[in-house]
C-alpha cells in the first residue's frame, strides 16, 4: 500500500468533502474533517489543510487536488495523470480541446471563508475572446493578488457575457439551517448561474459548459434535480480553471464580487471583516460579539463553522 499526502486550502477541503460525499467513511480521527473511501483509495483530510491518501490508487486521486509527494514508485504513474489535466474520470469529462471551444465556465469564491457571501459566476468566452483575456493575464483566482482581481474582474465584467449570483450570509445560514449541505447551495447556485447565462446569450449556442468540479456529476445532478442532458454538452472537470480559459474568467468575476461584499460587510461591521479562517478570524469574530452580540454575526458570516464557537470561548476566556 503506497502514502500520498498533499497540502490543501480550507476552500479546496470543502470541496474535497462535497466531492466524496456519497463514499464518506463512519470513522473520523482525531483531528480530521472527513475520511472517505474511493476509487481504491482511503482518503483522510485534515483540519491544517493536510490530506492523506492511502491504497492502491493514490496518485491518480491525489492529482486531482494538488502537487503530490508520492512514493518513488508511484512518480510515473502522478506524471501520466497530470499529462491528462487532472480531469476525473467520469463520462462528462472535458475534451482535450475544450479551451479552443467557446464555452461558458463556472466557479465561485467564498465557500472557505466565515465572513462574507458564496459567490458563483458563469462566464461566455467565445473563441476570439480566449486569446484576449490570457494576454490580460486571466487566470485561476487563487494564483492572483487580490488588488489585481478586483482590477481585472471590472475589465472582464465589461467584455464578456457572464452571470453572477450572490449568496448573502443570512440566506446561507437559513438554509443550512433546513439542512442544505454546502455542497448543494452550491451545484443549485452554478445551476441556477449557467440557466441565466444562456438566457443572457440571445440565442448563440455555446460548443459546451465546463463545471469546476467540486462534487461527483450524480450528487451535482441530485442536488439539482436534473439529469445533464442538455442541448449544449455538459462537462465537469476538477483544477477546471487550469484548463479552460473560461472558468478563469468565473472564478475572477466570483472573486472580484466576493471582495467587493466584504469591503461593504466591514463597513456594516465597523472592523476590518478578514478573509479565510485562521485564528484571526476567530479574533475579529469575538470582537464583533464582544461590541453587537452575537446576533450581529448572522449577517456576517457562516454560522456553522467551528469559528463561531472558538469565537466564543475567546469572549468567555476574556469575560467581556
Amino acid at each position: 500500500m503506497s502514502n500520498t499526502v498533499i497540502k490543501v486550502s480550507n476552500e479546496t477541503l470543502n470541496k474535497m468533502k462535497d466531492y466524496y460525499a456519497t463514499s464518506l467513511t463512519a470513522n473520523t480521527p482525531p483531528g480530521a474533517v472527513f475520511s472517505a473511501k474511493v476509487n481504491g483509495a482511503t482518503i483522510t483530510a485534515y483540519k491544517s489543510g493536510k490530506v492523506l491518501f492511502q491504497g492502491s490508487n493514490t496518485a491518480s486521486e491525489a492529482g486531482k487536488w494538488g502537487s503530490s509527494s508520492p512514493s518513488p514508485a508511484m512518480k510515473k504513474s502522478t506524471s501520466s495523470f497530470t499529462t491528462k489535466r487532472n480531469v476525473s474520470d467520469h463520462e462528462f469529462r472535458p475534451p482535450a480541446t475544450i479551451n479552443q471551444l467557446s464555452i461558458i465556465g463556472t466557479d465561485e469564491a467564498g465557500t472557505g471563508d466565515y465572513f462574507g457571501p458564496v459567490t458563483v459566476a458563469a462566464a461566455y468566452v467565445s473563441t476570439e475572446h480566449i486569446k484576449v483575456l490570457e494576454d490580460m493575464g486571466i487566470r485561476d483566482s487563487k494564483t492572483i493578488k487580490d488588488p489585481q482581481i478586483l482590477i481585472l474582474g471590472r475589465k472582464i465584467t465589461e467584455m464578456i457575457p457572464y452571470s453572477l449570483l450572490v449568496l448573502r450570509n443570512e440566506k446561507y445560514n437559513e438554509l443550512q439551517r433546513k439542512g442544505y449541505s454546502q455542497g448543494k447551495m452550491k451545484a443549485m447556485l452554478h445551476e441556477q448561474a449557467i440557466n441565466h447565462l444562456l438566457g443572457k446569450l440571445n440565442g448563440v449556442k455555446p460548443d459546451g459548459i465546463l463545471i469546476d468540479q467540486f462534487c461527483e456529476p450524480g450528487v451535482y445532478f441530485r442536488h439539482t434535480a436534473t439529469n445533464g442532458k442538455r442541448e449544449v454538452p455538459l462537462y465537469f472537470s476538477t483544477k477546471a480553471e487550469s484548463i479552460s480559459t473560461a472558468v478563469a474568467a468565473a472564478s475572477v468575476i466570483a472573486r472580484y464580487a466576493f471582495l467587493k461584499h466584504m469591503d461593504l460587510l466591514s463597513e456594516q461591521a465597523g472592523v476590518t471583516i478578514p478573509k479565510g479562517a485562521s485564528s484571526k478570524v476567530d479574533d475579529t469574530a469575538a470582537l464583533i460579539i464582544a461590541k453587537k452580540g452575537e446576533a450581529a454575526l448572522a449577517p456576517l458570516a457562516k454560522l456553522h463553522f467551528a469559528n463561531t464557537e472558538k469565537a466564543r470561548q475567546i469572549v468567555r476566556k476574556a469575560g467581556l
